[in-house]
């Protein structure tokens, strides 16, 4: 059975950088905390994006990929928990 992915948007506080978040929720269930990179020490090519700030269980890892949307964090945190390589 498909995990639900689901999202609740919060502010994150991060030195006055990067404040956008989400929590990713697997099935309820706290996953990962992803925020948008908007602060001026970020480059052109990555401001935008989405970084993963905290990782829980399988999804606690450190080389994470920077995302394009909250719903490609989503996917990729399906993928980790359901055991398949990223």
């Amino acid at each position: 059975m498909p995990l639900d992915i689901s999202f609740q948007s919060l502010r994150v506080l991060i030195d006055g950088h990067d404040s956008e978040g989400n929590l990713v929720l697997s099935d309820g269930q706290l996953a990962a905390v992803i925020v948008r990179l908007d602060g001026e020490h970020h480059g052109p090519d990555n401001k935008g994006w989405w970084h993963l700030e905290a990782g829980f269980g399988k999804c606690d890892v450190r080389d994470a990929p920077l995302f394009k949307t909250p719903e490609e964090a989503g996917a990729w945190v399906r993928t980790m928990l359901m055991g398949k390589a990223a």
